[in-house]
This record gives structure tokens, sequence and C-alpha cells, in this order.
């Protein structure tokens, strides 16, 4: 079990040392799905599908806040595993491990964050909110 040994000599790992493995797993796979978009091989449904997950992945903004109990975080838990597995197989299988090995060199080069993709994310959801602002008004105006 995860290399754990049970007994006297150690302790199994802490489900919250479990949870953080696999957060970092998902982070991984995320940075891939990212790599996987811009890579000519990916199809193109498999790269609109991945950066929608990623967008959500990146985006500061969610579709359930967090600050709310349980709920906040449950569009983590949930969509975005759901959506990086839905993704991964629509992406060929060497296109993916050879993205999967560029997320690893990015993460082991501590690549900085983009603040320019962040940019982008708030600007498409910036507008996304002026859109529906704009249609609600356009509905309920006298």
């Amino acid at each position: 079990m995860d290399g754990q040994v049970f007994g006297n000599d150690a302790m199994p790992a802490s489900w919250l040392e479990n949870w953080r493995r696999r957060a970092r797993g998902l982070k991984r796979e995320t940075h891939a799905l990212y790599l996987a978009c811009r890579d000519p091989r990916t199809p193109w449904i498999a790269k609109a599908l991945a950066v929608c997950v990623v967008a959500y992945a990146f985006s500061p903004i969610d579709l359930i806040p967090d600050p709310i109990p349980v709920l906040g975080y449950l569009d983590d838990l949930v969509l975005i595993p759901l959506g990086v597995v839905l993704v991964r197989r629509l992406i060929p299988a060497e296109v993916l491990e050879d993205c999967r090995r560029r997320a690893d060199q990015a993460v082991a080069r501590r690549h900085p964050a983009s603040w320019v993709a962040a940019a982008v994310i708030v600007t498409i959801w910036l507008a996304l909110a002026a859109l529906i602002a704009w249609l609600a008004w356009r509905v309920y105006a006298p």
C-alpha cells in the first residue's frame, strides 16, 4: 500500500497526506492538459474541452464559492477531476505521456505562474459577467 510498512516500525500515511498527494497529482495532470492544448497532435475536440477544464481549474472564480462550507470545495473535488478524466481519454497516449514529462520538468524547475494566463482567464470571466448583466438588463429593464 503505497510502499508503507504497516506494523510497529512505521505509521501509515494520514488521510491528509493522501489528499495532498492526490492534489499534487491533479495539479500535474492539469498542467499536462495545458501543454496538450498547445500540442498540434492533440485532436481539436480534446483541445476545446481541455481549455475549459484548465481555465476552470486555474480560474480564481469558482462555480460555487469556496467559503460555503462543504459545497465550496465540491466543485474542486468533483468537477475538475471528472473533466481531467474525460479529456485524458480524448488525448492520444503518446501525446499525454510527453506532456506529463514536460509538466514534471516544469514543476522541477519551479516554473513561475503565468500572469498573462491569469489575466486572460479573469478577463474572460469579467466578459461573461458583463454579458449576463447586459442580458438581464435587456430582459428586466422597464
